[in-house]
């Protein structure tokens, strides 16, 4: 079983290099077990997802390819 980080308390959390600055975008946080800590930048106490290396792949994939796109 693994044990939910603190996420308050990791560090560093890193902006995406696509924010320019701003805060519109997402953070990052690589942690010790084998997955990535993902947040709002505009909100930085509220919650995380937590993603494993494949499952963010797929998800970025499936963005690009438009299949999550509603309009």
């Amino acid at each position: 079983m693994i044990l939910a980080p603190d996420l308050h308390v990791v560090t560093p959390w890193r902006k995406s290099t696509r924010s320019n600055g701003g805060n519109d975008c997402v953070e990052v946080a690589p942690l010790a077990v084998p997955v990535t800590a993902y947040r709002d930048s505009k909100n930085p106490t509220g919650a995380a997802l937590l993603f494993s290396r494949a499952e963010w792949t797929s998800f970025v994939r499936t963005i690009r390819a438009g299949l999550l796109d509603l309009s």
